[in-house]
């Protein structure tokens, strides 16, 4: 009752703005809330935008290979078989799951990756990481072309290569915070929410910090406070609010939650 009873409140609200939300891996399939709140946001007139990762089902599916997945500074190193098990996973199992999950729950819901109609373009990151890009370039047509139909986007994290030497390293592997933080920016949305599998953002001491502006998020990272999977929605958030309204950090397993960050409440940690 609280969930509904708040996003009645945000629906009275002045802005019908674009809300970017980021499900990762670690809740999917735990209780995550997304799927409800975000049929309800679009059913109130928002035009929500789903980023999501899958990281742990990646993680299984290499380790059935063999393959010990390996991370820097948050992000998945990525060779060849990883990169394959990547674009299964997320392109086609993830992906698929979520629309259905979302067109079950009432919603109206189109699969995109990375890949599609030129969304991301990338160079390669960082050598350690292989087949990892850095986005370059943003193309949000298809999913302007989706939300102006009254869909739901719900976009895989892959992108094409900007200077690839052969169909080998034509696709890439892109960290699902950075893509989301990149739509964000692109599309100059109103809010930009990472569900997490915590309770937001939490200082030296584990407090939750519940507001911080960007020049204290980046003393955070930099002061390795935040660490391993936080640095990325850190980063993501200072970078896409060169145009966004705010970012959010918020913890997905708890239902309504996303409802409530929309509407206005103190939820998780905000970045201003």
């Amino acid at each position: 009752m609280r969930a509904a009873s708040t996003c009645t409140a945000a629906r009275e609200g002045a802005k019908r703005g674009v809300i970017v939300v980021k499900v990762g891996g670690s809740t999917l399939g735990e209780g995550d809330s997304t799927t409800p709140d975000v049929v309800e946001l679009w059913r109130s007139g928002f035009r929500p935008v789903v980023v999501h990762g899958g990281g742990k089902v990646i993680s299984e599916w290499v380790r059935r290979l063999g393959i010990q997945p390996e991370f820097v500074r948050g992000l998945r190193k990525t060779d060849r078989p990883t990169l394959e098990v990547a674009l299964a996973v997320l392109c086609g199992l993830v992906n698929s799951e979520l629309v259905a999950e979302i067109t079950g729950a009432g919603g109206r819901a189109v699969g995109i990756s990375g890949v599609s109609g030129g969304l991301f373009y990338a160079s390669l990151l960082d050598p350690r990481l292989g087949l990892v890009g850095r986005i370059e370039q943003v193309n949000t047509g298809l999913v302007e072309d989706a939300i102006g139909a009254g869909s739901i986007p719900v976009i895989a994290p892959c992108t094409l290569n900007l200077n690839p030497v052969g169909p080998e390293d034509a696709i890439l592997n892109v960290n699902a915070d950075t893509a989301a933080g990149q739509v964000a920016r692109a599309l100059s949305c109103e809010r930009l929410v990472f569900q997490t599998d915590v309770a937001g953002v939490l200082d030296a001491k584990r407090r939750l910090i519940p507001r911080m502006t960007r020049r204290q998020a980046r003393d955070l990272v930099a002061s390795g406070v935040a660490s391993g999977g936080m640095i990325p929605k850190i980063e993501a958030c200072v970078d896409a609010l060169e145009t966004a309204g705010s970012g959010h950090i918020i913890d997905g397993r708890t239902g309504g939650a996303l409802l409530r960050c929309v509407g206005g409440e103190e939820v998780g940690t905000r970045i201003v």
